[in-house]
């Protein structure tokens, strides 16, 4: 096999809190994890030596930056096994948006170099070699719905979340997420998140529960910036979104909908005002 093809999946986080900042200079936090369908597809092809990486979407790095280079060389160190590649990147996931794009770009090269290269690694191994390169990637190994802690490695897997309708409107700004950490007040947070009975309504398919009681303690960084993350959310509920919070750092906000009208409406309304609105479901 000299060639191999791969979807890559964009997530949002249902609830998302942090708990404190850690010896190691990272964050402890406690969030759930949803796959979407919303997807990249990952071509890679074996060359003789070195890695060529190409992409629709200009404001991809093709460096060392890139976690596909990244989880190439982390495969070659690891294993020992030195051949090259060519990676072409089908962008549909936008950029710095809170969607675990590139980490999930990065856990479709570490699984589709384990099938090229007959690597025979398992699930979890992957999961770990992920971890040395981005905090998402284990999930993005994972897939599905599940419940993270400590930096996102420790992973419980969940009952499926699918099939459930999200609307995604991304305004455009890539937000780092290191300045949202740098810039959160963890004394000052007050939003209280009941991962247990989240979980719950998770587990009893009740999604107006679910999204009802959805929370993200990063929000109150990013609104203070950028208020039209905040407008987004008003709009979205007014729409007919049961619940609309930001995704990860942002600045992706996101509403589940149990009404296909009222979200294309929606859909409609935010498109005059944002430059990317998506529309996806859970998977």
């Amino acid at each position: 096999m000299d060639e191999i093809v791969l979807e890559s999946f964009g997530k949002i986080n249902l609830a998302l809190d942090v708990l404190y900042k850690r010896d190691d200079g990272y964050h402890e936090i406690n969030t759930l994890m949803q796959q979407i369908d919303l997807k990249d597809r990952i071509i890679i092809k074996n060359r003789e030596k070195g890695i060529e990486i190409q992409c629709n979407d200009k404001d991809v790095p093709l460096d060392n930056t890139n976690l596909v280079y990244r989880a190439w060389e982390k495969i070659i160190e690891k294993t020992g096994v030195n051949k090259g590649v060519h990676i072409i990147i089908d962008k549909k996931i936008p950029v710095a948006a809170g969607l675990a794009g590139g980490s999930s770009n990065g856990a479709a090269v570490l699984k589709g170099l384990n099938l090229l290269w007959n690597l025979d690694l398992s699930e979890k191994q992957l999961m770990e070699i992920g971890l040395e390169i981005g905090a998402d990637i284990p999930f993005c190994i994972l897939g599905g719905t599940a419940w993270a802690k400590g930096v996102g490695e420790k992973l419980t897997k969940l009952k499926n979340f699918s099939n459930k309708m999200v609307l995604l409107a991304n305004v455009g700004i890539p937000i780092s997420t290191a300045s949202v950490y740098n810039n959160l007040d963890l004394k000052g947070i007050n939003t209280e998140i009941h991962m247990e009975k989240m979980i719950k309504y998770m587990e009893e398919d009740n999604l107006p529960k679910l999204a009802k009681n959805m929370a993200n303690v990063m929000e109150g960084v990013v609104i203070k910036k950028y208020p039209i993350i905040g407008e987004i959310k008003k709009d979205m509920i007014r729409c007919g979104a049961l619940g609309s919070i930001m995704s990860g750092s942002g600045p992706t906000v996101f509403g589940l909908f149990d009404d296909e009208e009222k979200l294309y409406r929606c859909k409609e309304e935010l498109e005059g005002k944002i430059p990317k609105v998506l529309v996806a479901k859970t998977i």
